[in-house]
C-alpha cells in the first residue's frame, strides 16, 4: 500500500426476493455518509473508457477521486512521490475502489476488447477552466503493453 492511493474493500451483499426468499442479485455499498471513507462527495460522474485506449496521466492539485469499476475492466497506472508505477487492476467482478490522493499522477487504462465505465466520486467538484488538473507525462513508461 502506499501513501498516494489506496484500495478499498467494499461491501457486498446478497439480495433476496420478496417472496420466497432466493437469491436475485446484489448490491454494492460504495459510499455512506458515516463510513468516513469519503469525505463529503462533490461530485460523481461516470468515466466511459473505449477499448485498448488510455485516458491521461493527469494529476489533480486540489482533488481526490475514487474509482469503481462498474463495467468490464481497468488498469489504474499511478505514478508515486519516488516515481514508481503502479499498475491497479480491478473489474466489475470486484468490490473495491481505488482512492487516488491529490497531487497523484495516474491514467486509466483500459486493456480490454470490451467498453469499461467506471463510477467516479471526488471531494471537490470539477468546473470548467479550473485548471486544477494537470495533464502530465511517463516518459518511462511501456505503454505498448497495453496495445
Amino acid at each position: 500500500m502506499s501513501n498516494e492511493f489506496i484500495v478499498h474493500n467494499l461491501e457486498r451483499h446478497q439480495t433476496k426476493d420478496t417472496l420466497d426468499s432466493h437469491v436475485n442479485g446484489e448490491l454494492t455499498v460504495i459510499w455512506r455518509d458515516w463510513d468516513k471513507v469519503i469525505h463529503d462527495p462533490k461530485m460523481i460522474y461516470l468515466n466511459i473508457i473505449n477499448t485498448k485506449q488510455v485516458k491521461g496521466p493527469h494529476l489533480h492539485q486540489n482533488r481526490t477521486s475514487y474509482f469503481y469499476c462498474i463495467e468490464g475492466e481497468i488498469i489504474l497506472v499511478i505514478k508515486d512521490d519516488s516515481g514508481k508505477y503502479h499498475e491497479v487492476k480491478t473489474s466489475s467482478d470486484k468490490a473495491e475502489m481505488i482512492e487516488v490522493k491529490n497531487g497523484v499522477a495516474a491514467a486509466i487504462v483500459n486493456p480490454s476488447v470490451n467498453l469499461s465505465k467506471v463510477l467516479v466520486l471526488a471531494d471537490i467538484a470539477w468546473k470548467p477552466n479550473d485548471n486544477e488538473m494537470k495533464n502530465v507525462e511517463f516518459q518511462d513508461y511501456n505503454w505498448d503493453k497495453w496495445k
